[in-house]
Formats: C-alpha cells, sequence, structure tokens
C-alpha cells in the first residue's frame, strides 16, 4: 500500500491510500441503474480520475474543494490513470492532512511575476488607460495575485489569474509591436490586465483558496458582465472620455471570442480580436500542459472536453 503517494508518481497496478483535494465529483447511474461516483482528485503534482462502482456514500458535487481519503487501485484508462476505489471519505479534524502538499500552486514566483504586470502597466502611454489599469490593479492586488483563474479547465491553481494574465500581457506586448498600425497598445494592454479580475466576484472559494462554486452574480452575470459594469464605475470615478469606456468594456465582453464560448458580444476592434486569441491560445496551452504529462509517450489522451478532441503526447 502506497500512502499518500504524489500522484505524478502514480503507476498501473499500485494500491494507494491517502488524502487529496476533492476536484470534481459526480453521482451517476450505471447501464445496470446501479450508481457509480465519476470524481477526480488533485494534489500539489496533479489530478487523477476517481471512479467508485455501487456507490453509496453521500459525496457528490456539494464536496467539491475539500479533502478526502481515497483507498483503491491505480489503472490506466484510455492511456491515463485512472483510480478505482474501495473507499472514500471526507477528512475530519482528527486527520492529520499536510495542506502544503495537497494545494496546487501556479510554477511562478509571484513576486517577479506582479513586478512585471506593474512594468508593463506603467509603460502604458495612454494616460487615461493608464489610469484605470493601476485603479483597477489597486482595488484587486490581493486577490489578483493569489486565486486560480477557473475553478477546473486552466489555471486551476493558487496564483493562476496571475499566471494567466502576465503570460497574456507578454504575448499583449508582442502583438502590439507586430502591429503597430492597426493596434493601439495602450488599450490592448489594459483590456488585457483586466479582462478576467472579476472572476474575484465570480467564484466561490474554499477555506484554502481553490474555486468551488459559482457566486449568485458569477450564475447571473458572469465575469464579462461583472467586469465591464465595473470598469464603467471607475471610468466615470476617473472622468475617463466616454469612447475609451465603451472600446475598454468591449473587450471584456467579447473575450470569450464567440456566443457559444460565452461571449456577450464578438470582437469588432483589432484589439479585441487579439485578445480573444491570446486568451485562447494561453488557455489552450495549459490544457496541455496539465495533460500532456498524465500521458504515456506516444499516446493519446480521452476526448478533452476543453479541447472538444483527444490530444498525443510525442516523444
Amino acid at each position: 500500500m502506497e500512502l499518500n503517494l504524489p500522484i505524478s508518481e502514480m503507476e498501473q497496478g499500485m494500491r494507494v491510500e491517502g488524502f487529496y483535494l476533492l476536484k470534481d465529483a459526480a453521482v451517476k447511474k450505471a447501464s445496470n441503474g446501479k450508481p457509480y461516483l465519476n470524481a477526480s482528485v488533485m494534489d500539489s503534482t496533479g489530478s487523477v480520475t476517481v471512479m467508485m462502482w455501487d456507490y453509496s456514500g453521500s459525496i457528490d458535487e456539494h464536496d467539491v474543494g475539500k479533502i478526502v481519503k481515497v483507498r483503491g487501485d491505480v489503472s490506466v484508462y484510455k492511456n491515463s490513470n485512472q483510480i478505482t476505489a474501495s473507499r472514500l471519505r471526507l477528512a475530519t479534524e482528527e486527520d492529520e492532512v499536510d495542506l502544503s502538499r495537497l494545494v496546487p500552486i501556479a510554477p511562478i514566483d509571484t513576486d517577479m511575476r506582479f513586478q512585471e504586470v506593474v512594468h508593463l502597466i506603467d509603460s502604458v502611454e495612454d494616460e487615461d488607460y493608464r489610469a484605470v489599469a493601476r485603479e483597477m490593479l489597486r482595488r484587486h492586488e490581493e486577490t489578483f495575485r493569489k486565486i486560480p483563474a477557473a475553478k477546473s479547465v486552466h489555471h486551476s491553481f493558487l496564483s493562476g489569474l496571475l499566471m494567466h494574465t502576465s503570460n497574456m500581457l507578454k504575448t499583449a506586448d508582442f502583438f502590439a509591436a507586430l502591429y503597430p498600425e492597426v493596434v493601439d497598445r495602450s488599450l490592448l494592454i489594459t483590456g488585457t490586465l483586466l479582462h478576467d479580475l472579476a472572476k474575484e466576484r465570480e467564484f466561490v472559494f474554499s477555506s484554502i483558496g481553490m474555486a468551488t462554486g459559482y457566486t449568485v452574480q458569477g450564475e447571473l452575470l458572469g465575469h464579462l458582465v461583472m467586469g465591464a459594469q465595473e470598469i464603467s464605475a471607475v471610468c466615470a470615478e476617473l472622468d475617463i472620455p466616454e469612447h475609451k469606456s465603451v472600446l475598454l468594456q468591449h473587450l471584456i465582453l467579447s473575450h470569450h471570442g464567440n456566443p457559444e464560448y460565452g461571449a456577450a458580444v464578438i470582437p469588432m476592434t483589432a484589439e479585441a480580436e487579439l485578445l480573444a486569441l491570446i486568451d485562447r491560445v494561453d488557455s489552450r496551452m495549459e490544457i496541455y500542459a496539465e495533460i500532456l504529462p498524465t500521458l504515456q509517450p506516444n499516446s493519446f489522451s480521452g476526448r478533452i472536453y476543453a479541447l472538444e478532441k483527444k490530444i498525443f503526447r510525442h516523444e
């Protein structure tokens, strides 16, 4: 029996037991009508699917973000590890759990990344856009440095939003220099900084900082609308010209690219087009970064919902 084995070290045939963070959970019915649990758990090294058949326990989607104790056998399904659990329960106060082993944290120097963000904001030439960026960063600095960028799809670890946004800012800076004749760098850099800040109010966070669900505002409005609303209010407070406020709001409302992906409107400026593309590139590359280490060389993954396809890990 392997106790508290890091997920990245699990191999087919192992019997494991330990404490992990519940990432997803859903109770479903098998073809024979019996219930089963389809879940996933994570630690600081990765995540793994957990299946429990003939399930009669009480753990479900309402427990996402909590710590669970799992016992089971590791197998390989569609070229990825999974645990077939024989026992599964929530951790109790009496359990000795090392949180530092479980909490996934962005693989970055957060102080250095934050200073890089500040440097790029300070380089914004337009005084109005720079003022909005600085004020929004001031309002959101604490959570911006700490919270995940998503609940589960990409950058869903602590400081994920900082990592995601700083990656995007570097890319935005590059494209602004490549296409200076069509791109307003000040607008693009500012919109890139602001694009996901409203996730602070979109998600419900667990006691250890992981996104576990959505707030009422998050469900009814979403971070695009809430972000545009805050930008409108801040621009009014700072007496920013209305046309600049509208352009910034457009970048936020359109940064998912298409309505089928959650955009309120489609991108209709060069800066909005670039922001949507940059967001898509960084989120999808992070999905590859998280999935590829779980695959054997020269093998395919199962279908990945967020990418709408399976992917291949080459040598």
